[in-house]
Parts: structure tokens; sequence; C-alpha cells
């Protein structure tokens, strides 16, 4: 399913850019293999060595660099990564847009878009997926952190992106160089494509640079295109450096761009499953599920749902509201984990642009993703007591 920008240049700039980075592609090849390697190494120095230890990187870099970037747009138009509209998704969506003044500044009280409450009821669509697993980032009140926008309970490490107006799952940023929004299934060939494009501009400042230098230590004029290939070069490839440098770091801190904007001074709150029956630790919310439901008595009065019976009390599940520290992430599994979950488990997942990240398929009824050491710190810090005596008691289909 495609995610276009909602922003009507975003997505002109997004459908031109192909058309400039081809014609970009397109003079680089020719200067190189024509001018540096052809015409000047073999026909005018007759360095036939040169040319070949030049080519042979080129056309490796080259296909590399095209193939990260077909299968980075593919990824991008296919799957990008978006979190399904809820239930009321759509109608809030409609509401949302209307009320939202044009050319309105963000910062305008009057400008901003008026925003409905989550959903409240206790049964609402899709809060079965997180009651269901042990551990989720949640609100005060201990239920996830809802969308008022798309009208769905958000999965951790989603994010709205306004530029699409939609939410996307470990969202990291908008890239209309790549064609879209970059998120968990896209940020490997994105990463990917930093690295082969920043080779690929080296090997291309490199090939000129010693055509130059020759050129200029035989007296022969200098080639206009080959400045050029070197400016251009030179350009795309501090860029690309740098966007390579940040993706690898965000990869080995399992970080996102929109997690790292945050700094150090984050701090995640996460419902965390208990027994039932636990004492909240002092300063601690806690959450039952089931949650109760308001219904109307004979006197029209409002009562609570019905204490559960045995049976039902087999699939109550109790929840404590724990806080991290400032700085921690929940989700750093440790440098060389962190990096099999996004790159993969080998070279050949870590070279080729072709098998998707395993975080992708790494939801489990723990936690949408693996939780790291800080999870089992939060455990310890507050005292939660271990879920294993629960699930022996569950096990001889004794209620808790």
């Amino acid at each position: 399913m495609s995610a276009p920008s909602t922003h009507a240049p975003t997505r002109w700039i997004t459908r031109i850019i192909p058309f400039v980075l081809a014609g970009c592609f397109g003079f680089a090849t020719y200067v190189v293999i024509k001018r540096v390697c052809v015409d000047h190494f073999i026909r005018v120095r007759n360095r036939p060595s040169i040319a070949v230890g030049i080519l042979v990187p080129y056309a490796v870099l080259l296909l590399l660099t095209l193939a990260t970037y077909l299968r980075l747009n593919l990824v991008i138009i296919r799957d990008p990564g978006i979190v399904p509209l809820g239930a009321e998704g759509p109608q809030r969506r409609g509401r949302t847009r209307a009320r939202r003044p044009k050319g309105g500044s963000p910062e305008d009280p009057e400008g901003r878009p008026y925003v409905p409450g989550p959903d409240p009821n206790p049964d609402s669509p899709g809060l079965e997926r997180f009651y269901s697993k042990d551990v989720y980032v949640c609100e005060t009140d201990g239920r996830p952190i809802y969308c008022s926008t798309c009208g769905t309970w958000k999965p951790d490490r989603a994010h709205h992106s306004r530029e699409i107006d939609r939410c996307v799952r470990k969202m990291d940023h908008y890239c209309p160089w790549v064609g879209g929004i970059v998120s968990e299934t896209s940020f490997k060939f994105f990463t990917q494509f930093n690295v082969y494009t920043a080779l690929y501009c080296i090997v291309c400042l490199v090939a000129c640079g010693l055509a130059v230098r020759s050129r200029k230590r035989h007296h022969l004029p200098l080639d206009g295109t080959m400045v050029a290939i070197l400016a251009l070069a030179g350009l795309f490839g501090l860029f690309t450096l740098g966007m390579a440098f940040t993706s690898l770091r965000f990869v080995i801190m399992n970080l996102t761009a929109v997690e790292s904007r945050r700094g150090k001074n984050v701090v995640y709150q996460l419902a965390v499953r208990v027994p039932h029956g636990t004492e909240p630790p002092p300063g601690c919310g806690m959450l039952v599920y089931p949650l109760p439901t308001p219904t109307e008595g004979t006197n029209g009065r409002a009562r609570t749902r019905e204490p559960p019976s045995a049976r039902d009390s087999l699939a109550t599940r109790t929840f404590i509201i724990v806080r991290t520290e400032m700085g921690e992430n929940p989700w750093d599994l440790g440098p060389y984990a962190n990096w099999v979950s996004v790159m993969g488990r080998n070279l050949f997942d870590w070279l080729l642009p072709l098998r998707q990240s395993p975080c992708v398929r790494s939801e489990t009824n723990e936690s949408f993703y693996p939780m790291g050491p800080v999870y089992a710190k939060l455990r310890s810090r507050y005292k939660l007591p271990s879920l294993s005596g629960e699930a022996a008691e569950i096990g001889n289909g004794e209620p808790i």
C-alpha cells in the first residue's frame, strides 16, 4: 500500500528526484568509463591496469547502489509499515481535516486541528492485542497510546507521520530522495543504500582525482566533465557518508530518528504484567483487564461489569505501570543483537538487499519488539514478581 505525502510540493519533489538521480548516475558512468578509463588511462596514458582497477569497483558499487535503491523504493511503495486504521479511523480523519484551517500555523492555537479523545470503550477493538502481552508502552492510566487521527491504538515504537498523515511502525523519517517514509520495513535497505552510495561517490572521486592529477602532470588540458564529477561526488559523498554513519549508529543502538531526537530526556511508561493479586509498589498505578464496563442498573444508575467467574478469571491479567529512568532504552539488546535485528544474521543479509529485517516479524506474546536488559532491571527495580508461578497455575487449570 503506497503512502504518498499529503503535501503537494513534497509529492512533486518525490516524483522528480528519481529522474535527477538517474541523470547523475548516467553522467557519472559516462565520465568514469569513457572519459577517465577509456580516453585517458587507456588511449592517452596506455595504462590499462589503472583503468581496470577503477572499472571493477565502480561497476560493483554501481550495481549494489542501484539494487538497494530499487529494493528500497519497492518496499516503500508496497509495504511502508503503516498501522491499519481503527474502526473509526476514516471518520476521525475526515473530521480532523475538515477542522484544519488552510495555511494555519502549527504554533497558532486557532490553526491547530480538533483532536477527538481516545475510544472510551473498555472492549475497544485492538486492545486485546496489547493485554495479551507481558509488557507494552502505555499512558498514565495503563491503556496503550491512542492515535486520535487514525482512530487506533498505536503499537510500541509507532509514530504518527504528519507527512503522510498515518501512523507508521518504528518510523524513522520521510525521505523524498528514496520515495517516501522510512520505517521498520525499509530501514535496512535505507542503510545499505547510504553506505553503497557513499562508497560509490568515493570511487568517483578517486577515479576523477587520479585522472585530473595525471593530466596536470603531463600538461594536458583540464577536462571539465571530470571537474564536474569531482564536485558532484564530493557533495553527494559528504551527504550520504553522514547519513550512512547516522544510520549505522541507529542500527547499533536500536534507535530511530524520532527516538533519537528526544535525546536522553525521554522516559518510557510501561505496563508490565504481574500475577493476579499483586499489590502495586508505592507510586505505581495498576490496571486489571478485562476493564470494567459501565452498564445501566434498574434504577437508572450506572453499575460496573459483574465480577468474572472462575472460568473467566483465567483470562484476567494484571499490569503494574512503571517508568524507566531518563534515557533508558527498553529495546536496546546490545550492539550485536541490535545489528542482527535490523541487518540480518549473516554476511549475505548484511551486504545484499534481499531479505527484510528480522524485527519486522519480531512481535511475540511477550512484547511488540524484544526487550533488552532494561526490562529485567525494571522488574527488579520495582520488585515485581515473576510470571512463572502464574503460568504453572494456569497450566494446572486452577483459577488465579
